[in-house]
């Protein structure tokens, strides 16, 4: 009965608005299509009025995406199971795992640092959004540290009711200064009879030298006057130098920029990463590409994972939720995701997630650092 209603109503479904030709693609349709098997248009010729407008909308609003509720359902309580499916064919049913991935770490970020920008409270981390550490009052009050100074010897600081914020400034160590007499010039053909990594440090730090002896930013007038050829590779060394005062004058804005990078260099991490997957499981069946897309579900948990434990750390002023997810959680749902993708016993896969974890933090490591070098490098 509701299905002779709709067709026979003034609804956009309706029979008598149907078409034998979809109006977006130009797929023949029979009057008895609702929607194009095509491209899935729906089958109407009705224009589109107000009441229609705001049903759609409505509608859009209500009734969200069946992918976007499956792959959170599944990424979240079934570890490994949600890829199986997936290169098994259930393709329509998920979302992408590339784009979930970097969708669900960019939101993460973004609202981060959202809620460190209207928070009023002290973080429980760095607030990479000041140049101020916030450090609790009842963790440090009334203690005495013991440090290192300049001449060397021990010496010890007692924090009292005052000592809340300590202020990063005061603690990076200055860079010496350059005077004629310590100026240092070195032409630039001795430049290129040193190696090609101890030239590079030496131009660098003639660049530098330079720069701050005479504070001209112009990269085509600094190399005149060392009489240094203008190649692009020289303007840009010599341009680091305005990157670096901005990195001096605003560091946690450097830190932010960098932080930023992290979904990136996860999403080119993996396929790095996924190489001693392929290894490991050589005589299972699956391609190189299905274990990136295992490891792009385990990234897309964890920040999924960050990102309901956002709101709570940020109000209870704490990252106890954060914490177990990283410490506990995290690696729980690793190990039961590579026992239900892979489906290997428990012994065979402990020895593997242990020898991944132990590939991953050392790889991740080398990787980060030579990839957030060329990310300063770019800033």
């Amino acid at each position: 009965m509701a299905e002779d209603k709709l067709v026979k109503g003034n609804s956009r479904k309706a029979f008598k608005y149907r078409s034998t030709t979809c109006l977006n693609c130009g797929h023949p349709l029979d009057l008895s299509d609702r929607y194009c098997s095509y491209c899935s248009q729906l089958n109407t010729k009705k224009q589109l009025s107000l009441k229609d407008f705001f049903r759609e909308f409505m509608g859009s609003i209500l009734v969200y995406d069946s992918r976007l509720r499956y792959t959170i359902k599944d990424l979240l309580f079934k570890p490994g199971t949600i890829t199986r499916n997936y290169v098994e064919g259930q393709r329509l049913k998920y979302a992408n795992p590339f784009r979930f991935f970097l969708s669900v770490s960019i939101i993460y970020f973004l609202l981060q640092s959202l809620l460190l920008f209207f928070s009023s409270g002290p973080s429980p981390f760095v607030n990479i959004n000041s140049n101020d550490t916030a450090v609790p009052l009842d963790s440090i009050q009334n203690q005495t540290f013991t440090y290192k100074n300049e001449e060397g010897t021990i010496d010890t600081l007692k924090l009292n009711e005052g000592a809340i914020v300590m202020n990063l400034d005061t603690l990076a160590k200055p860079e010496p200064e350059v005077t004629e007499d310590t100026f240092k010039y070195i032409s630039e053909s001795d430049l290129d009879t040193l190696g090609s990594g101890h030239g590079l440090v030496e131009r660098f730090t003639l660049y530098r030298d330079f720069y701050k002896l005479h504070d001209i930013k112009n990269a085509n007038v600094a190399l005149d006057s060392l009489k240094h050829s203008k190649t692009a590779f020289n303007r840009w060394m010599y341009n680091k130098n305005s990157a670096i005062d901005r990195i001096a004058e605003d560091p946690f804005g450097f830190i932010n920029y960098l932080v930023g990078k992290i979904p990136f260099f996860l999403f080119f991490f993996t396929p790095f990463f996924a190489f001693f997957f392929w290894l490991i499981y050589s005589r299972r069946r699956y391609t190189y590409m299905e274990h990136m897309i295992f490891i792009f579900h385990i990234f897309s948990f964890l920040f999924l994972a960050f990102l309901i434990c956002l709101i709570p750390d940020t109000f209870l002023n704490d990252g106890v939720f954060s914490g177990l997810v990283f410490v506990f959680i995290g690696p729980f749902y690793f190990y039961k995701a590579l026992r239900n993708f892979y489906k290997q016993s428990r012994l065979i896969t402990i020895l593997k997630f242990v020898f991944l974890n132990i590939v991953f933090w050392i790889s991740s490591s080398i990787a980060a650092l030579i990839f957030f070098a060329a990310t300063a490098a770019a800033y």
